[in-house]
């Protein structure tokens, strides 16, 4: 299992951070944590995966109004070419203009998921930039060869390495409602947050979640994740949670991993959500 907590430009001060564990019935176990600080890394990293099933922190697809009125191609893979092929000036300059013309309240596109899982528009480039994670990730993921149900094949040869859009904000609103348990901010990273990592870890170790899966942690390990003052690996953490989940339901027969047969096969779609 694999929980992947995403950033569209890695750096030592905000790395990529996975969470590589191992699933059995009930229990997700955390066996270590990784930081990649850049492309390179990260890439190699993809490449050289054994046979897993992986929770991204990131959105795979954009919303169909978006991609219908730009005149795009509709077809996934077709769209995420032309999407590659972009500089992220000229995301920002199309999708701004397309909000522009919009009126207020509805600036943004969604795609049918973020109802359910709460999660942020997948074209929105700022605070938090997740247009820029997808085109700095999903390309990476299918160049690599992973399969994402529902959306992408991957390689046929071999076992194959799955890819799950996933939103640690989901697990961690069920456990512990909007209480903030993170910050990237120095000045804001203060006790309450502190206290709301503890119970969450708390809540994840005793199993208090609709996903049906108990955390399993050292006690090292659970003192690092409270002192994630920035959450990056807590988030990583939940995002592997979620991937156990998602084997858990492959386990009992579901060939898309948990994902709903209503998918859009242009949007993609949160698991769990």
């Amino acid at each position: 299992m694999i929980g992947c907590d995403f950033t569209s430009s890695p750096s030592h001060r905000k790395p990529v951070v996975l969470a590589i564990g191992r699933w059995q019935p009930g229990v997700v176990s955390l066996d270590r944590l990784v930081a990649l600080t850049n492309w390179a890394d990260f890439e190699t990293w993809l490449r050289q995966q054994e046979p897993c099933v992986g929770a991204f922190d990131l959105p795979f697809g954009l919303p169909r109004e978006l991609v219908e009125h730009l005149g795009w191609p509709q077809d996934w893979l077709s769209c995420l070419r032309h999407y590659a092929g972009l500089s992220r000036a000229d995301i920002r300059a199309v999708f701004s203009a397309f909000c522009a013309a919009r009126p207020v309240g509805a600036k943004l596109a969604h795609r049918a998921t973020d109802g359910p899982a709460g999660s942020s528009p997948s074209m929105k480039w700022v605070n938090p930039p997740v247009a820029y994670m997808l085109h700095a990730g999903v390309p990476r993921l299918i160049d690599a060869g992973w399969r994402l149900p529902g959306l992408h094949a991957g390689l046929t040869e071999g076992l194959p390495r799955i890819a799950l859009e996933a939103y640690p904000g989901l697990l961690a609103r069920e456990l512990i409602g909007r209480v903030s348990y993170k910050s990237d901010d120095g000045a804001r990273q203060n006790t309450e947050r502190l206290i709301a990592r503890k119970n969450l870890l708390t809540a994840l170790e005793a199993g208090r979640t609709r996903l049906g899966l108990r955390l399993r942690l050292t006690h090292a390990q659970r003192e690092s994740l409270v002192d994630d003052a920035r959450g990056d690996r807590l988030d990583a953490v939940l995002c592997m949670v979620q991937a156990g989940w998602a084997q858990s339901r492959h386990q009992q027969g579901d060939a898309r991993f948990g994902l709903p047969v209503t998918l859009d096969p242009l949007e993609g779609w949160i698991v769990s959500a």
